[in-house]
Formats: structure tokens, C-alpha cells, sequence
């Protein structure tokens, strides 16, 4: 007897003990079902199926320039004499270019190039002292081909770090142009870099412009005005314009009325961005009577800031030949402007400018 009733109760506790199992195993198999059971209090989801389809989406970066590069560009000195204007190579590449007269009423171009691996730029032309004002203010390695007397002595006063194009070692000269031999030459990012020999290729100051990733409504600023159309006078021989191209939000460039293209692509320059202001200038009486030119870009002054259709006026101060110049909204908040490249304007004082 009381051996049956032993195993009875042994029956009795393998039936409780398999009852518990099952009802762990219903509860487990529940939760699995739901995706989500509890351990230690702490909800977990086992399915992640949700969270796998789900793709993130990439994080903005600007266009026009890496923001963490540290490399220093090269300020390139560009001919923009009407012989040698068709000829003009690589300017595209250029995330800012100047614009600024020089003596007989031309102008020359001083193009900027970061972390770019142009193939073709020109044709290179000699410095102009007040063009290393700009070189400096960008911490660039300035490129030229001659110089006047004025850059002569600059140089080492201001501590200008260059690369001189030649026709072998850094650049070369196109003789299948029709041309004179001084708009035939021309140079490469790859050329430049073999001439930099010791030059510091690391730079010290942020660059030049605040850019934004999203694009900027200019209509809504105050004193906003329609910019379809931009003609900036720089002499009786030379007059630069724009026309905007709404589908693409950028700006065709014309010099003198004729589109302005590249001669390798054969497109027309394009602009996202124009910055144009006017600084007084007068020739040098420097024993030569070659009109060189002085320029009065020490100061302030008041300008356009013009991108995607308008224009809105700014402020500029530069308070120094090697300090960066500064530009700011009307409202003193300091410029932003639109992810893309720039082309600054710097007019003689007194010269004709529409904005349409």
C-alpha cells in the first residue's frame, strides 16, 4: 500500500511538472510570435524585420568644396585679353574666380581651384600686385607667368607663396594656336604640383565663404529684387553679363555680349553665385607709362549678393592686403551663400551696373 502510494504521488508531480513546462512553452512561443517577450523586466524585440527594410537616408555634403579639406588651392592668374578669350581652358573647375581691371581697360582673371584635378587651365598671364590681396586673403599658392614691377616687390615683402608656369617643367606652350606666343600657355593641377617643391600645401585659414547645403530663398530678404539679368561695366572695352537659367538655377556668363565658353568643352560658364561691389582705382605714375593700376580695396563698402533669380544688397570690409574680406547682410548677419561657384566682381567705382 504504501508503495502505490508513493508512485501515485510520483505521477501526481510528473503531471504538475509537465503542466508548467507547457505552459512556459505557450507563453514563449506567444511572445516569439509577437516579436517581443520581457527579460529581467526589460521588453525586448526580436523582430527587426522593420528596422532592416528601413535604409537611412545619406547625410548632405556641399558640392562646390570639401568642408574638412586642409588643402591650400592654387590662385591661378588667367588672360582675358579678346584674342586670348576664346582660348580660356578649365575655368569650370574654379570654385571662385576674381574679376578685376588691369591697364588699358582690360581685365584679368584670378581663378581659385581646391582639391580639383584640371587637366587643362589658361591661358596663364602675368601678376598684377593687388591680385595677391586676394591670393593671400584665401591662403592660396599664387600662380603667374611675369609680373609687373609692383608684384615684383610684393612678393617677398608679403611673404607670397607662387608657382611660376613655364613651358616645360610646369606648364607648356600650345603652338597649334593661332595666337602670339604670350596667350599660348597654359598649365595643369598635376604641372602645378610638380613645381611646388617646399611650399606649404597645408592651410591656415577657413576659407573664404560660408556656403549652405540647402538652397537659400533670397526673395524673402529684405530689399530683395529680381536678377534675371546682370551687366557689370568694367570699360569702355570690356562689360561682364549674366543671363539666369531658371531650369538649372545657375548663371550663364557673356563678356562683351557673347557667351563665354570653355575651349576644350565648348559649353558656356555657368555661376551659382555672383558677389560684385565697386572699389575706386587709378594708374600709377611709375616711370614706365604702361597704365598700370592701383587699386583702393583697403576699406568698406556696399554691394550685391545675387543667386537662384535675385539680388540682395551686402556690406564688405577688408581691413588689411593679407586679411580676408568680409561680407555681411544688410541686417550685419554675415554671408551665406549658395552651395556652388562664385564669381566676384570687383568693378571700377563709377562704372555702369544693371540688375534686372
Amino acid at each position: 500500500m504504501k508503495a502505490r502510494k508513493k508512485s501515485g504521488k510520483n505521477k501526481k508531480v510528473i503531471f504538475i511538472a509537465l503542466g508548467v513546462i507547457l505552459f512556459v512553452a505557450v507563453g514563449a512561443l506567444i511572445g516569439w510570435k509577437s516579436g517581443v517577450f520581457k527579460e529581467n523586466d526589460t521588453e525586448i524585440n526580436i523582430n527587426n524585420s522593420n528596422n532592416e527594410n528601413k535604409e537611412e537616408e545619406p547625410e548632405k555634403k556641399l558640392q562646390i568644396v570639401d568642408e574638412n579639406t586642409t588643402s591650400r588651392p592654387y590662385a591661378v592668374m588667367i588672360n582675358n585679353i579678346s584674342t586670348a578669350r576664346p582660348l580660356q581652358s578649365g575655368l569650370q573647375d574654379a570654385y571662385i574666380i576674381y574679376e578685376i581691371i588691369v591697364e588699358g581697360g582690360i581685365t584679368r582673371y584670378m581663378a581659385l581651384f581646391l582639391d580639383q584635378n584640371t587637366e587643362r587651365i589658361g591661358s596663364i598671364r602675368s601678376a598684377r600686385h593687388y591680385y595677391l590681396d586676394y591670393a593671400l586673403e584665401n591662403d592660396a599658392i599664387y600662380v603667374h607667368h611675369g609680373q609687373s614691377p609692383q608684384a615684383q616687390s610684393d612678393f617677398s615683402k608679403l611673404g607670397v607663396d607662387r608657382v611660376v608656369v613655364d613651358n616645360t617643367k610646369t606648364g607648356w606652350r600650345d603652338n597649334s594656336l593661332k595666337v602670339a606666343t604670350e596667350h599660348r600657355l597654359f598649365t595643369s593641377i598635376e604641372k602645378l604640383n610638380s613645381g611646388l617643391g617646399k611650399i606649404r600645401t597645408t592651410r591656415n585659414n577657413d576659407l573664404l565663404l560660408n556656403y549652405s547645403i540647402d538652397e537659400l530663398d533670397l526673395s524673402k530678404m529684405e530689399n530683395a529684387q529680381s536678377a534675371q539679368s546682370v551687366s557689370i561695366k568694367y570699360s569702355s572695352s570690356t562689360t561682364s553679363s549674366y543671363e539666369y537659367d531658371s531650369e538649372n538655377q545657375v548663371y550663364k556668363r557673356f563678356v562683351n555680349d557673347k557667351a563665354h565658353t570653355d575651349y576644350v568643352t565648348k559649353e558656356q560658364y555657368t555661376f551659382k553665385n555672383i558677389i560684385t561691389y565697386q572699389v575706386g582705382n587709378y594708374t600709377i605714375n611709375d616711370g614706365e607709362n604702361k597704365g598700370r593700376q592701383e587699386l583702393e580695396n583697403i576699406g568698406s563698402g556696399t554691394g550685391y549678393f545675387i543667386s537662384n533669380g535675385y539680388a540682395v544688397p551686402i556690406k564688405w570690409e577688408k581691413d588689411s592686403r593679407a586679411s580676408q574680406t568680409k561680407y555681411y547682410f544688410e541686417n550685419g548677419e554675415e554671408l551665406i551663400v549658395n552651395d556652388g561657384n562664385t564669381f566676384i566682381q570687383i568693378q571700377p567705382k563709377g562704372q555702369k551696373l544693371v540688375i534686372e
